[in-house]
């Protein structure tokens, strides 16, 4: 009002402006705590150490002996893989008379010719196709192997969807995440959802969307790449079968028989021994796993070693020799067959004091990104990441990395490699095993389960990947894998390249004293245990990746 002074206005304006301001900032606070929340990681529930207490280690079977194992103290239950068994296919995959393998990518043509082969083996009338869009370069690729539109065991994949029973959707994960609509409406009333990837369910709930209720969903999802599995399959027919471990997950089961249709794909396709999951730890370890010690961890530790070498004398060769072959032609190797702790044991006193200071410098600048990575995958922020990407793809194609010094001077190393001569360097050795110890403390941290753990931080390294990256180099591993496993290899692994070179070396150059608590929580961690009892369930061949196979590496030219 016009009666009001000057000074009575002033502070009744001023108690107005801060009582806005306040509201302002409550709602904001509410906002930004909302947001936080629905952004927030999603945390993988603790499990229980008890085998009666937790669901996901309680799983039974009808048809296949469940056996329980020690795994670091934590008893954890599993089925035991084998050609001895495939006398019970028949009856796992009663009432499937015909199975579609969607897709054609890295594991589509060794699932479907391990599934062909071994069913035909136990007798099962089960007829095995190959479902490919119209058009596609595949198709070719497909009859080499013996499928074949004569045979009707090959056709267009909406058509070859609505013809199975079990729908093993194994395109790639932008494909699924662009076509789920399509391939749902195509399956037949009563159709079993086969998956191996959780990614689907991740990018199914990031757009608060789920898969159909009136179906199975059951995934198995092997601890390795697609030629890896065909490979041992095939290498391992005379000692009672030798493959990959793989997972698998029962995430609806309206039939009953879900079970024991995912456990009976896993003995077909030669797993040695499957563990149970689900599709949400299935992609959150993965995805994970694919960023770090499997891929991206272990592209940037050579990146960064091999500068780093050189900086100290030694000639590009070498300087290759003493990290790149160093970690997949010793290391992994040593890891493998007598565990991660073994590298260390192994080592002279000289040896174990330089292991000791690259282990302490880089184990926490590597959990640092490990955390951000599993923070990102959780969240599904990486899952985002992926289908972005894909819509990009065809205005910027993925170039490939090999083109530069370090994967070239690799090329001429590999061609005079003495393959009984390869050192075990200390330094390089220290790193990579704290990468890969970080790796594991950030899952168990999450709640996954430790035969989930070694599989995707130890095995799926040291049995699949880290081979033919010995074979044929990192790079061509990071060139041609695939597509959601790229994207996060190339993402990731400057990051750990810089932060290893910015924190971990630059620690050790300027004489940082070695962590005791952290050496001691290496030399004392439970894991050893857990991987002791993985190893003793390991095949007993190795992949052999050089050998004649009926599978093939996809090569990006």
């Amino acid at each position: 009002p016009p009666f009001i002074k000057a000074s009575t206005l002033a502070v009744y304006l001023t108690f107005q402006v801060i009582t806005a301001t306040m509201k302002f900032t409550l709602a904001l606070g509410a906002i930004l705590a909302t947001t936080a929340a629905a952004f927030a990681p999603a945390a993988v529930a603790p499990r229980a150490v008890a085998v009666s207490t937790t669901a996901v280690n309680s799983f039974s079977s009808d048809i296949f002996e469940v056996r329980s194992v020690d795994m670091a103290g934590t008893t954890e239950q599993i089925v035991k893989g084998g050609r001895d068994l495939f006398p019970k296919l028949p009856k796992a995959f009663e009432g499937i008379k015909e199975i579609g393998v969607i897709g054609w990518g890295s594991q589509a043509p060794a699932q479907a010719q391990n599934l062909r082969d071994s069913l035909d083996e136990a007798g099962c009338d089960i007829k095995v196709r190959i479902g490919l869009r119209e058009g596609s370069s595949s198709f070719e690729e497909a009859r080499e192997v013996g499928f074949s539109e004569d045979a009707d065991t090959l056709g267009e994949m909406y058509d070859i969807i609505g013809k199975s029973d079990l729908v093993m959707l194994l395109i790639s994960d932008a494909a699924q995440a662009a076509l789920y609509k399509e391939v749902f409406a195509a399956m037949k009333p009563g159709a079993t959802l086969g998956l191996s990837h959780g990614f689907l369910l991740g990018y199914l709930e990031s757009i608060g969307e789920s898969f159909p209720e009136d179906m199975d969903v059951i995934a198995v999802c092997p601890k390795g790449m697609g030629p890896s599995v065909r490979r041992l399959y095939e290498q391992g027919k005379e000692v009672n079968g030798a493959g990959i471990n793989a997972s698998f997950a029962v995430h609806q089961d309206k039939s009953g028989k879900a079970t024991d249709l995912a456990l009976g794909w896993g003995v077909a396709l030669g797993s040695p021994f499957m563990f149970e999951t689900t599709l949400t730890s299935e992609y959150c370890s993965d995805i994970y796993g694919e960023r770090g010690i499997l891929l991206g961890a272990v592209h940037g530790i050579v990146e960064s070693l091999y500068r780093r070498y050189q900086r100290q004398g030694m000639s590009p060769e070498q300087a290759f020799i003493e990290s790149c072959e160093s970690i997949t032609g010793n290391i992994v190797k040593i890891i493998s067959t007598k565990g991660i702790k073994a590298v260390y044991d192994g080592l002279n006193d000289d040896d174990k004091k330089i292991f000791e200071e690259a282990y302490s410098a880089s184990y926490m600048p590597s959990k640092e990104i490990l955390q951000e990575i599993y923070d990102e995958v959780s969240s599904g922020n990486e899952i985002r990441t992926v289908i972005m990407h894909g819509k990009r793809i065809n205005k910027f194609p993925v170039g490939k990395i090999d083109g530069t010094d370090t994967w070239q001077v690799g090329e001429k190393v590999r061609e005079s490699r003495d393959e009984e001569n390869i050192p075990l360097n200390p330094f390089t050795a220290g790193v990579y095993v704290a990468t890969m110890m970080a790796q594991i403390d950030v899952l168990l941290e999450a709640g996954h389960p430790y035969s989930e753990v070694v599989n995707e931080s130890v095995i799926e390294a040291v049995d699949s990947l880290c081979p033919y990256m010995h074979y044929r180099g990192v790079a061509f591993m990071v060139d041609n894998c695939s597509f959601t496993a790229k994207t996060g290899s190339r993402k990731w692994a400057p990051r750990f390249d810089y932060i290893l070179d910015q924190l971990a070396y630059t620690a050790v150059d300027n004489g940082k004293p070695v962590d005791e608590d952290i050496i001691s929580a290496f030399q004392n961690h439970r894991v050893h245990a857990a991987v002791t009892a993985c190893c003793e369930l390991r095949p007993s061949v190795d992949i052999s990746v050089g050998s004649a196979s009926s599978t093939k590496e996809i090569v990006i030219e």
